[in-house]
């Protein structure tokens, strides 16, 4: 998140970084407003240093593993490891980011990521950066010094990927990305900048890729959105790594409906920059509802039949990471902090759609018929709550229902308006009955 508030101009990237501690640097009033400004976009009360400290002790997971000399370290992140015990030679990677207010220990401790680790057999890599770089610890996705090939925070990240291959024998051909808010905008990042490295990635309650120069798009781009078209979107992310043709990496967006931090329009947006990246529409070719929330899920596949974008709604849940504390096959992570939700394991999900749980993940024989048609949903908000949500669009003091254009009306608090959702992104006012 932003080191200033929106009255200052950001400041410049510097040229290049050690990968020395950056404690030193004095903060002084761009930190109070970070942190006056972080506040109001998290909730979260800002995390003092000695707060951060007892936050990193393990409350339920083994304690992660500190990796130094992982290489330049631009970013001046640091990197720590969960390996399981019986890692096997050649190990797919996953690559886990924090959010906002958070470090690695915490996210390993509540994700539920390690679990999965330990069944299925592969390494997870947490980056963690730090109060020097950002005074409440968010990885700083808008910033052109950190969110470039090459640069700052993406290049750490990167450098710690390599690292993995060299001292954990891990497969570089097997290699992911995943992470909440903060840590799900930089996911985005990571995989526009680096695709050739990452296979896919799973960004939670985060932000479309080339969505933020700055502290005020950036929380603009959080609240109440962009809205761009697919191909603008799609060029951004080409523009990340120029010349590169593919193969793109496949991606799941997680996001909860509820979200009032990062709203529900982000998902929508993320689906459609991704789609565009593969040459595809923004009609699901599968849609279905997952147990035991009935979230709903949404497929973009490709020609051979596999998917190469999903988009998993999560009903009834804010800001942060879905979990299902508990032991059984589908559960897993904490809600002792803060952005960890009781709902739905999504890190049981997001293994299973890197193909790392020994599931098959070849696209089927032949394609299916007649996939199943999702229930709408309807909405009933006064037309400022349904732009905010991401479910209309504004211009010229009106707001239109997205998807289907329609004009529902002056842009304010006081028309309130019931739109239907079918299929999921695409919108229509409600006429007659409505479920």
């Amino acid at each position: 998140m932003p080191y200033v508030t929106p009255s200052h101009p950001a400041p410049p990237a510097p040229a290049a970084r050690t990968g020395r501690p950056r404690g030193g640097r004095p903060l002084g009033r761009l930190a109070a407003a970070l942190a006056a400004a972080v506040t109001l976009a998290t909730g979260a009360a800002p995390v003092a240093p000695a707060t951060e400290a007892r936050a990193a002790v393990p409350r339920a997971a083994a304690a992660l593993e500190r990796v130094t000399d992982f290489g330049a370290n631009p970013g001046a992140l640091t990197m720590y490891v969960h390996r399981p015990a019986a890692l096997p030679a050649n190990a797919p990677v996953v690559v886990a980011l924090h959010g906002c207010t958070q470090n690695a220990q915490l996210y390993a401790d509540n994700s539920g990521l390690d679990t999965f680790a330990d069944r299925h057999g592969f390494l997870v890599v947490y980056a963690e950066t730090t109060t020097a770089n950002n005074a409440n610890k968010c990885f700083n996705w808008f910033q052109t010094g950190d969110n470039r090939r090459g640069r700052g925070e993406a290049a750490s990240i990167r450098q710690m990927v390599a690292h993995a291959t060299s001292a954990y024998g891990t497969d570089p051909a097997r290699v992911q990305v995943t992470g909440l808010s903060a840590g799900g905008a930089m996911t985005s990042v990571m995989l526009a900048a680096y695709p050739e490295v990452f296979t896919a990635g799973a960004v939670v309650a985060g932000i479309p890729y080339g969505c933020g120069v700055d502290v005020v798009s950036a929380f603009g781009c959080m609240s109440p959105g962009a809205d761009r078209t697919p191909a603008a979107w799609a060029q951004a992310v080409r523009d990340a790594h120029p010349g590169y043709a593919g193969p793109w990496p496949r991606v799941a967006i997680w996001h909860g409906d509820n979200d009032p931090t990062v709203v529900p329009r982000n998902a929508d947006e993320l689906r459609d920059q991704w789609t565009a990246v593969h040459g595809l529409g923004q009609t699901p070719d599968r849609t279905s509802a997952l147990a035991p929330n009935d979230t709903r899920r949404s497929e973009y596949l490709t020609a051979g039949g596999r998917t190469a974008v999903e988009v998993n709604r999560v009903p009834g849940i804010g800001h942060g990471t879905p979990v299902a504390p508990g032991t059984g096959p589908q559960q897993c992570g904490a809600t002792g902090t803060q952005h960890f939700i009781a709902s739905i394991c999504s890190s049981y999900w997001i293994t299973r759609f890197f193909g790392l749980d020994g599931t098959v993940t070849e696209p089927p024989t032949e394609p299916p018929v007649d996939p199943p048609t999702e229930p709408a949903a309807c909405w009933t908000a006064s037309n400022y709550e349904h732009v905010r949500a991401g479910r209309a669009t504004t211009t010229g003091g009106y707001a239109y229902a997205k998807g289907s254009g329609q004009n529902l009306g002056l842009y304010n608090t006081f028309v309130t308006r019931t739109l239907k959702e079918t299929p999921p992104g695409h919108y229509t006012i409600a006429t007659g009955s409505c479920p």
